[in-house]
């Protein structure tokens, strides 16, 4: 049973199936700012979102997620913790310093789950945890329980808060991407052979 409960969450269910049941307590329309260097993460994870009505905002990088956090003002950052350059304990840090995102709601994102990053998150002041790969429902848990603390809330928009159109795949891409996130092949380090 666990193995087919493994193949039916990674492939889904029939597409208007799995999001037949609308999601309560959950708000729709927030700005989520997606944080990692892998675009497979952020395809999957920014499909997740904006098939459940949320405006989705991509950076691959620390210092553009600072950049991005500061201008847009999402109304909740997920954070990925290993990057290069500037981690995500870095931009945590640096967004929970400034007023203008000090109170911006962030779940930190890991495909390595040890008692250290736990420890981290929460010194430095994360709101919740998620381990990589993961599903529609744990992402959706997330925010519910954002939700429900009091954490997000998603506030209103002018006419001048406009998205940043810069589509990061076509229709057809964004249409094959599951609907789990996977660690993107190009991020795997394959150690070298040893001599013979």
């Amino acid at each position: 049973m666990a193995g087919f409960e493994l193949i039916r969450r990674f492939f889904g269910n029939e597409p208007g199936e799995r999001r037949a049941a609308p999601r309560s307590g959950v708000p729709k329309g927030a700005w989520v700012l997606v944080v990692d260097d892998s675009a497979t993460i952020r395809a999957v994870l920014g499909k997740m979102l904006s098939q459940d009505g949320h405006v989705v905002l991509k950076a691959p990088d620390g210092e553009t997620a600072i950049e991005m956090a500061r201008k847009e003002k999402p109304d909740l950052i997920f954070l990925d913790i290993v990057m290069p350059g500037m981690n995500g304990f870095a931009v945590l840090r640096a967004l929970r310093r400034e007023p203008q995102t000090h109170d911006i709601p962030i779940v930190m994102i890991s495909g390595n789950l040890q008692a250290t990053e736990q420890f981290y998150v929460q010194r430095f002041g994360a709101d919740d945890f998620m381990k990589k790969p993961f599903g529609r429902g744990e992402v959706f848990a997330r925010i519910q329980h954002l939700t429900q603390s009091g954490r997000l809330v998603v506030r209103e928009r002018t006419a001048e808060d406009v998205v940043p159109t810069v589509p990061e795949h076509t229709e057809a891409e964004h249409a094959a991407i599951p609907d789990i996130a996977m660690p993107d092949p190009h991020d795997m380090v394959v150690p070298p052979a040893e001599p013979s």
